[in-house]
């Protein structure tokens, strides 16, 4: 028993004598310290509650202004928070329990009340309503954690009736837990297989009844009070008494509706291109497998035409990415509408597109979709104000004649797809097996170029920069050729693309960078005028983990001031690898070396970066520079280039110059610099030298007037 003192004690007692009675009995027991207050009504009684603090109350039922229960709920209205303690006559004893439902702590019988047992009924009295309080402080904590959790809680008792709803399962259910409580759980919780669209057995009677945790079905759903039906997921667990016999059961679960609509997403977006919504290169694979075998027990064909189109790249290259998105994605649904819903096509990157046809009884069926394709992609594409025109190429292979397999039906696709880019644009090409003579060029190519380094087989072309202002040359820009010994002259767009793939572009860049290092400082040793020396940069280059190494290498070696280097990436390069690029190119910036953006304007989208990246020089793309003489109502976009480079303090060269009309132009719109056939085409080193030591050949008069 707590031994905590009772400092004030509130005896209300009309009866005189009872009250020195209950003095006396405190004196008796040691209880000097306690303060005891005697009033004689209720309403003394309420007034001094009012006004003071008191530890307890002992209050006698039978006053002249509060009878009985009257008093007890007086008294609690007055110090709802004090310890309560009841006087009742002998005959009283079921008026007194009734006052322990009405929140007194204890009571006593007049005429058997002991010193003792009137301290201790005190005391004991105290103690409960101490640990109401923090039962009820406890209790109210919890109802607020519950109430404040993001899951919903359902509770039972053993025969499954419902308990308790928190606040999340009211809302999800629909049901408020005056409304639901008592109710058995099966009528206010309902859930479906959402497979099945049968009802799931009561979960809550399973954990009761196997006295485990269970958890709820995956894919259920709850029906709503109102009939909506909200995706779930969950688990029940039985709950036990002290004894550890099960009493009921909590349930805890929560709306998955948006998990399960991402997944959803997730998974469409894993076998769907994210540009255009159709069906992405795995997807495509698993339904020519399903096509293959289903063809195989109907003895049916398979088709597969492979499109690519013809003049994507230059429409892409002038209007920018987000106009050539524009134009893939109606390309993408005039191809749907071109075939039946049972075939599929598929966008599998850039511009190519690869569309199965199932269930084909005759392969001859395939020439007319192709043909409808043809004429479908080259219809005008209105498109921001612009009608778009682009043709296309495509290449058909057939199951079983082409290929046994998915892969093999696509690459033998694939291979047609380029004769019929061969025999001209907008046509179509069944695939023969001859076709595959082009795959093994392409090999014989891989193999000669492993050799031709060793056998010397390169040479470097510079083709001069020109200042648009003096005439003078400020620049080369050093052109890989290659010459093999039994096919003559390679062009670079055909090996450069194969020397990317197979890897050998850093061995074959890392010969340029030095060679053509070795002769701008050759040049400056033979007395000829200083100029920048400008190299290529691929993004496998780039992205060597010993490129920066390898540069600063070359020039140690080479004796070249950096600030005669300047290397030109793309901006498809500088796009792709934005965040590694950047730190790259300022330790090559601030080693001296010059670094440009060549074939600037293919895509607006890098503009951004302009500011990010340190570099001195934007070279507009050569087709651009082409409308000024073939379409001069687009000049504009040259004109804005030139201006937003001079805006930013950048030198502008423009590339690919072929005549005099293009060089006015850009001398009229003060162009920094420029470089073309009109000028020169690529030449040997000893041929630039003579350049060099021309300065500024008759033809090439810039300066106007």
């Amino acid at each position: 028993m707590s031994k905590k003192s009772i400092k004030v004690l509130l005896l209300v007692e009309d009866v005189l004598g009872d009250a020195r009675l209950i003095r006396e009995m405190l004196d008796e027991r040691g209880s000097q310290n306690t303060e005891l207050t005697h009033v004689e009504c209720m309403g003394d009684a309420e007034k001094h509650l009012a006004e003071h603090a008191v530890d307890i109350i002992l209050l006698d039922l039978g006053l002249s202004d509060a009878q009985g229960l009257g008093a007890v709920r007086r008294a609690r209205a007055a110090a709802p928070r004090i310890p309560l303690v009841v006087l009742t006559g002998l005959d009283d004893e079921s008026l007194a329990a009734q006052a322990l439902q009405e929140g007194a702590q204890d009571y006593l019988i007049k005429g058997q009340i002991d010193a003792r047992g009137l301290l201790r009924a005190l005391r004991y009295a105290i103690e409960r309503k101490a640990m109401d309080e923090a039962l009820f402080e406890e209790k109210e904590r919890a109802q607020v954690t519950l109430n404040c959790i993001g899951d919903a809680v359902v509770c039972t008792d053993l025969s499954g009736n419902i308990t308790f709803l928190n606040l999340m399962a009211e809302k999800m259910m629909g049901w408020s837990l005056p409304e639901a409580a008592g109710w058995p759980v099966a009528e206010a919780f309902r859930i479906l297989d959402t497979t099945s669209g049968e009802t799931i057995p009561n979960p809550m009677e399973m954990a009761v009844g196997q006295n485990r945790t269970v958890h709820l079905p995956s894919n259920c759903i709850l029906i709503r009070r109102d009939g909506l039906e909200v995706p779930i997921e969950g688990s029940v667990a039985p709950i036990h008494d002290r004894e550890g016999q099960v009493t009921g059961a909590v349930m805890v679960f929560r709306d998955v509706s948006a998990t399960r609509t991402m997944a959803l997403q997730m998974a469409h977006s894993a076998q769907h291109d994210f540009l255009t919504g159709l069906p992405n290169r795995m997807l495509l694979n698993d339904r020519v497998g399903r096509a293959i075998a289903l063809a195989r027990r109907h003895l049916n064909k398979v088709v597969v035409l492979f499109l690519d189109l013809d003049g994507f790249k230059h429409i892409n290259d002038s209007l920018g990415h987000p106009t050539g998105d524009k134009l893939l994605q109606s390309i993408a649904k005039r191809l749907v509408n071109c075939v039946r819903g049972s075939d599929t096509v598929s966008r599998q990157g850039g511009d190519e597109f690869v569309v199965l046809l199932g269930e084909v009884e005759e392969a001859e069926g395939a020439a007319i979709t192709a043909r409808r394709m043809l004429h479908a992609v080259a219809e005008a594409h209105s498109i921001d104000q612009h009608d778009l025109h682009v043709t296309a190429s495509i290449g058909i292979s057939v199951f079983p004649d082409d290929g046994h397999d998915a892969e093999a039906l696509i690459k033998n696709a694939d291979t047609a797809m380029y004769q019929a880019k061969e025999n001209g644009h907008q046509s179509y090409q069944f695939f023969k097996s001859a076709m595959n003579v082009r795959a093994v060029e392409r090999q014989s190519i891989e193999e000669s170029l492993r050799r031709a380094l060793e056998r010397q087989e390169f040479t470097l072309r510079y083709q001069p920069k020109i200042n648009l202002q003096t005439g003078e040359i400020t620049g080369a820009e050093a052109l890989l050729r290659w010459k093999h010994p039994t096919r003559g002259p390679v062009s670079p767009a055909q090996f450069i693309p194969v020397a990317e793939d197979c890897g050998l572009i850093l061995p074959i860049g890392n010969w340029v960078l030095r060679e053509a290092c070795r002769q701008a400082r050759a040049w400056l040793d033979a007395g000829l005028p200083p100029v920048t020396i400008a190299v290529n940069i691929s993004a496998v280059e780039l992205r060597h983990e010993n490129f920066l190494e390898g540069v600063f290498a070359v020039l140690t070696n080479t004796g070249l001031d950096p600030r005669c280097l300047e290397l030109e990436l793309t901006e498809s390069v500088l796009m792709k690898h934005a965040e590694s690029a950047e730190s790259i190119l300022k330790t090559l910036r601030a080693k001296g070396v010059q670094l440009a953006v060549d074939d600037f304007g293919i895509g607006y989208s890098s503009l951004s970066y302009l500011r990010k990246f340190p570099v001195s020089a934007l070279k507009i793309d050569q087709s651009f520079v082409r409308q000024i003489t073939t379409a001069p109502d687009e000049t504009a976009i040259v004109t804005a280039m030139i201006s937003m480079g001079r805006s930013l303090k950048l030198r502008v060269v423009a590339e690919g110059v072929e005549t005099q009309a293009e060089l006015a132009f850009l001398q009229a719109h003060e162009c920094d610099e420029a470089q073309g056939y009109y000028f020169s085409p690529p030449v040997l080193s000893q041929q630039f030298a003579t350049l060099l030591e021309t300065r500024v050949p008759e033809h090439w008069t810039c300066c106007p007037g």
